[in-house]
């Protein structure tokens, strides 16, 4: 047996004892683990630059591999918060009396064991167990290899405080990180009940084609926002800005600009900050023309067809002019991953048509698509933002990691 699959079994067999803890053991956990991470500062930094060591700064994974003391403090402070959330297990979905006197409930229950695998965001494996941990499920981890360290000194954090707790210490593992471990992951049929794939489209596709336990497809984002022609400028120069420079790295970013041509000669003005963060343009033969000698020459390009459906993940920008929200909705279709998207108008009759034909499990209206978030939507935290539509949808807070069972009480009723 090879040493991911004895990993993935030992966590099936440690997932039983979860369901003896109450809500407050649970939360009682989180907190030592929050009080752990505060603790092991410099220990988690030490494994971090080990990480960052064998990275280049200019890899737009870089700020997603990165750790600091503010990133550790809001991390615990996330991990305090999950513990203060109410807890979704055991929630009475429906209840009804049927005429035979059998008393039927769906009630939400845990997954069991849910696997996750992502890249070079330490950060994700903090999240992924207190949410499962919260929701009595066991999480079988496969990061990537740019931050194998920084999982490891995680991985190695909490199981300190599960053995402190005399709680079985295998309801989390952290796979090897290699291809191999992945395929066995994919493969864990009975042993894992699913697996949420966190990272880039290329990861996404690979576990879909190849997952023989059930996924949920989540984070590759190709974002779009629109500046309708009654777009508000003030409006749009903010929610622009902010939706592509505050985090370039993250699957909410801003990677296609669509703007009305009948606001062209405000282009110039709707990008103006963005040379302060050196985002470079690709734009569209009449968008060029108009940031041509308004926008620095080093930081202006001429899209490519390949520009439209790109996640960048760093400071590039596609910009398209279209005739009208029609039109652009019709781009969102053809190129849009189904992630978030945003219209920038003062018109309702504009901003419905945008919520009525876009596809996306977030749609804005005069908001940055910056918002697409667990924690902005007032979820506590999330797992990942799901892209598809079954099952869930948009950030995957505490309820998307239950399912459901029905218990059904009778007084001795038979089938006639």
């Amino acid at each position: 047996m090879s040493e991911a699959l004895e990993l993935i079994r030992r966590t099936r067999q440690a997932s039983a004892c979860l369901s003896d803890l109450d809500d407050t053991a649970i939360n009682r956990v989180l907190c030592e683990v929050a009080d752990a991470i505060d603790a092991s500062v410099d220990v988690l930094l030490g494994a971090n630059a080990k990480d960052l060591s064998r990275m280049e700064k200019s890899n737009p994974l870089y700020d997603r591999l990165l750790l600091n003391k503010e990133r550790l403090k809001g991390i615990a402070g996330d991990v305090r918060n999950v513990s203060t959330l109410p807890t979704p297990l055991g929630t009475v979905l429906s209840d009804t009396v049927r005429p035979n006197g059998l008393h039927i409930r769906r009630v939400s229950v845990p997954y069991g064991v849910i696997g996750v695998i992502y890249e070079a965001r330490p950060n994700v494996t903090f999240d992924v167990f207190s949410l499962c941990f919260k929701t009595g499920n066991a999480c079988v981890l496969k990061g990537g290899k740019d931050a194998d360290d920084s999982n490891r000194a995680i991985v190695a954090l909490i199981k300190g405080v599960l053995r402190k707790a005399g709680i079985d210490e295998e309801v989390i593992n952290l796979l090897p990180a290699t291809h191999e471990a992945t395929g066995e992951l994919l493969s864990a049929n009975g042993l894992v009940d699913v697996v949420i794939p966190r990272g880039s489209r290329r990861l996404i596709d690979f576990v879909r084609e190849n997952a023989k336990v059930p996924c949920i497809e989540t984070g590759a984002g190709v974002v779009n926002t629109y500046f309708d022609k009654a777009g508000d400028l003030e409006k749009g120069k903010r929610i622009v800005f902010n939706a592509k420079t505050r985090r370039v790295s993250v699957c909410n970013a801003l990677d296609c600009l669509l703007i009305a041509r009948e606001r062209l000669c405000d282009l110039p003005a709707l990008v103006g900050q963005m040379p302060g963060k050196n985002v470079e343009l690709y734009a569209d033969a009449e968008s060029y023309a108009a940031l041509e000698g308004k926008y620095p020459a080093a930081l202006l390009k001429k899209a490519s067809p390949e520009d439209f459906g790109r996640e960048f993940m760093d400071y590039k920008m596609a910009i398209r002019t279209v005739s009208d929200v029609k039109e652009a909705t019709a781009h969102i279709a053809r190129y849009g991953s189904g992630h978030s998207e945003s219209i920038v108008t003062e018109d309702a009759a504009a901003a419905d048509f945008f919520r009525r034909k876009v596809d996306a499990a977030c749609v804005y209206v005069n908001a940055p698509t910056a918002f697409t978030d667990g924690a902005q939507f007032g979820l506590g935290a999330e797992i990942g933002i799901s892209t598809q539509k079954l099952g869930a949808r948009g950030p995957m807070g505490l309820a998307a990691m239950t399912t459901y069972k029905w218990l059904i009480d009778g007084d001795g009723q038979v089938r006639p």
